[in-house]
């Protein structure tokens, strides 16, 4: 088979299977506005609480992570997937979250090339962290880096991309007592 009709049949069947995926997203309540305004008020209730995670990677962990993505939304990932991936079955799949205001993804899997998650490994150091970065991100008035499966998105996209990254995350964060 010719490498350009693999990469055709491999995109249908992927944007197939996102298709069938779309209809098993959640489509019930957020904890907040999809905005970062609402992402950082989801955050402020975790303030001062003693968190666990229901499974997976820690609180601290999970803050790290989504910290690590939208740092790299400005200063740029350490990896990117092929360029065919993020023009086809990666902008694909960020239509289906996007349309569906859901995002659903393995949630211990790391961005790729990026440093552990570690640092601060404090949950409530880890916290401040990635809302400084969600801060950071809304006053970025600059050119944004590719996504590195979904490729180059807006301001406005990557705002979307990273509150449904934030709260698919957080579904598993639950306050002890």
């Amino acid at each position: 088979m010719q490498r350009r009709h693999f990469l055709q049949l491999a995109t249908l069947t992927g944007v197939a299977a996102l298709g069938a995926g779309y209809w098993s997203l959640p489509a019930g309540a957020r904890p907040a506005a999809l905005s970062i305004e609402g992402a950082l008020q989801s955050l402020d209730r975790l303030v001062a609480k003693q968190l666990v995670s229901l499974q997976g990677w820690s609180p601290a962990q999970v803050f790290n992570h989504c910290a690590q993505s939208v740092d790299y939304s400005i200063d740029g990932y350490p990896e990117l997937k092929a360029a065919w991936f993020r023009h086809s079955l990666g902008l694909a799949a960020f239509s289906v979250f996007a349309s569906r205001g859901a995002m659903r993804h393995p949630l211990t899997q790391p961005i790729p090339g990026a440093p552990a998650l570690d640092a601060p490994s404090d949950p409530t150091l880890a916290l401040q962290r990635l809302q400084a970065a969600l801060v950071r991100f809304a006053a970025h008035t600059g050119k944004l880096q590719p996504h590195f499966a979904y490729g180059a998105l807006t301001h406005a996209e990557y705002a979307q991309a990273h509150v449904l990254h934030l709260y698919n995350h957080l579904s598993l964060i639950t306050p002890v007592g």
